[in-house]
């Protein structure tokens, strides 16, 4: 049986939680700005959107630009087209990552509970008074195929496609590799995969640059 291909953002958040409890790898919100850009990557991939190619200002302030507004047929992706269909002036690519990442680990959750592929789970304690929900896979398949074609990528047993290089771009930038249950060490692992992600294109390149500058910030955000 085939599995269809989830979005490249649904695949990341299946990868940024632990399987068996479904607490998060890391911290939310920067989780969420790499859903942002996992939401980026696939307009720019299915030919939506680019960067300004005349801006020469480093990745995270380039200019976003619509190349059509034709909608993709997903929510939260068509969400997207008309945030920046409808700003007076073209948003730069961290700012809106910023902006968008808002809200967007719970819509992306929402969405993969309503098609079947997370399950809700609660848990009350202290004779009901505390409670505690947590979402679990319904099938192990969806996280297990995704970390698989990494695993065959870190290997050398599969050409990479686009989608699974940006996967593997985003993992490797977020501090998710550990995460992938492979033998390899961590910091070897991590080179591996952004090597496979800048061999694709730059566009993409700059989008995971700037949920890399976007994540900084955050955490220069929580030392101040």
């Amino acid at each position: 049986m085939n599995v269809p291909r989830l979005p490249l953002r649904d695949e990341l958040f299946l990868l940024g939680h632990d399987d068996d409890t479904g607490h998060p790898h890391i911290h939310r919100q920067a989780l969420a700005l790499g859903l942002a850009g996992a939401v980026l990557i696939d307009l720019f991939l299915t030919g939506r959107i680019t960067l300004d190619p005349n801006d020469n200002r480093p990745a995270g302030e380039r200019w976003l630009r619509l190349h059509t507004d034709q909608p993709v047929g997903d929510l939260i992706t068509d969400t997207a087209i008309a945030a920046i269909r409808h700003r007076r002036t073209p948003p730069p690519a961290k700012a809106f990552l910023r902006t968008f990442s808002e809200d967007l680990y719970e819509r992306t959750r929402a969405g993969l509970v309503a098609a079947g592929i997370l399950r809700q789970h609660t848990r009350r304690r202290l004779g009901g008074l505390a409670r505690t929900d947590t979402y679990l896979p319904t099938d192990t398949k969806w996280p297990v195929i995704a970390r698989a074609r990494l695993r065959y990528l870190a290997h050398g047993r599969e050409q990479p496609d686009h989608h699974t290089a940006a996967l593997a771009g985003l993992v490797a930038t977020l501090g998710l590799t550990e995460h992938l249950y492979l033998d390899d060490d961590t910091p070897t692992l991590t080179t591996r995969l952004t090597t496979i992600a800048d061999q694709h294109h730059r566009t993409v390149r700059h989008i995971m640059a700037a949920v890399d500058a976007a994540v900084g910030d955050l955490a220069t955000a929580a030392y101040r």
